[in-house]
């Protein structure tokens, strides 16, 4: 400001933005990196001393590089609550199994969106457990609907019904373009798992 200006001519400055309430989002497609994308948005969360609960519905009982590296951030909790890989895989478990997971799953979803104790719950593969009858849209939905207003949640897997893009605030579409599968390579430790 120079000598002549006065405060009010002086340029405003930009203001900090309040935070925002919570938002849903979704990660899904047939390309790889939802579950990878929703870790990064769970690291930055956490970066500014946030609660979240990464909650996996569908994975297998293989050990995964993302539970060792989760664990390392206090405030990031993991939970997996399915019962492993459903239909394919190393899946040995019937059916009713997978649901009562899923089920045990969503209601502790339901009380971490409502709880106030998280900012930030990812769904992981919830859209894996609602395509394959194990939970039902409605219910996914309620929940949403029910969630206080300061919680983001994150929903992951392929095939996201209308409902949820509806939903949702931000909408990512993972899409394959090539993947070494294709070329018979399996899965690599630290890449994939």
């Amino acid at each position: 400001m120079s000598d002549s200006e006065t405060p009010s001519e002086r340029p405003e400055r930009p203001r900090a933005q309040k935070q925002r309430p919570g938002l849903v989002l979704v990660n899904t497609g047939d390309g790889k990196g939802k579950t990878t994308a929703a870790i990064g948005t769970a690291i930055r969360h956490a970066g500014y001393g946030r609660r979240v609960l990464f909650l996996q519905f569908i994975k297998g009982t293989w050990h995964y590089g993302e539970m060792e590296a989760l664990k390392l951030i206090p405030q990031i909790e993991l939970v997996r609550s399915g019962a492993g890989f459903y239909k394919i895989l190393d899946d040995r478990f019937p059916e009713e199994v997978h649901r009562r997971a899923a089920a045990e799953g969503l209601e502790l979803a339901r009380r971490a969106v409502a709880s106030g104790e998280y900012s930030l719950v990812v769904l992981d593969e919830i859209l894996y457990a609602i395509n394959e009858g194990l939970l039902a849209l409605a219910d996914v939905l309620d929940l949403l609907d029910r969630r206080r207003p300061d919680v983001s949640v994150i929903l992951t897997g392929r095939g996201a019904p209308p409902e949820i893009v509806e939903r949702a605030d931000t909408v990512t579409e993972m899409r394959e373009v090539k993947h070494p599968f294709r070329q018979g390579i399996l899965a690599l430790k630290g890449i994939d798992y």
